[in-house]
């Protein structure tokens, strides 16, 4: 059965939804059979292209929002929002440390 979810989410990083972050959810993004788009309140893109991703220019405390379609959206929503608003900068610092 296929459905659409969406929900809101706070960017959390201190650089933001920067590339590397970009990579990381577009590779979630792909696993996913669903399809996922991201919004920003303006527009939307694609959710499996990092470049679209990095268009909406989302710096930390911006929220964004995840659009999933598909038999598991639920799942997509759930994962993809998570690592949004995950702290990226505190993981760059512990792996560099």
């Amino acid at each position: 059965m296929s459905q659409t979810v969406e929900r809101g989410f706070t960017v959390r990083s201190e650089l933001g939804l920067h590339a590397r972050p970009a990579g990381e959810f577009v590779v979630m993004a792909s696993r996913f059979e669903s399809e996922i788009s991201v919004g920003n309140g303006r527009e939307w893109v694609d959710g499996r292209s990092v470049l679209s991703l990095l268009s909406l220019a989302a710096g930390r405390g911006v929220e964004l929002w995840i659009r999933a379609t598909g038999a598991d959206a639920e799942e997509a929503i759930a994962a993809l929002g998570a690592l949004i608003e995950r702290s990226h900068a505190k993981i760059e610092r512990s792996a560099a440390g």
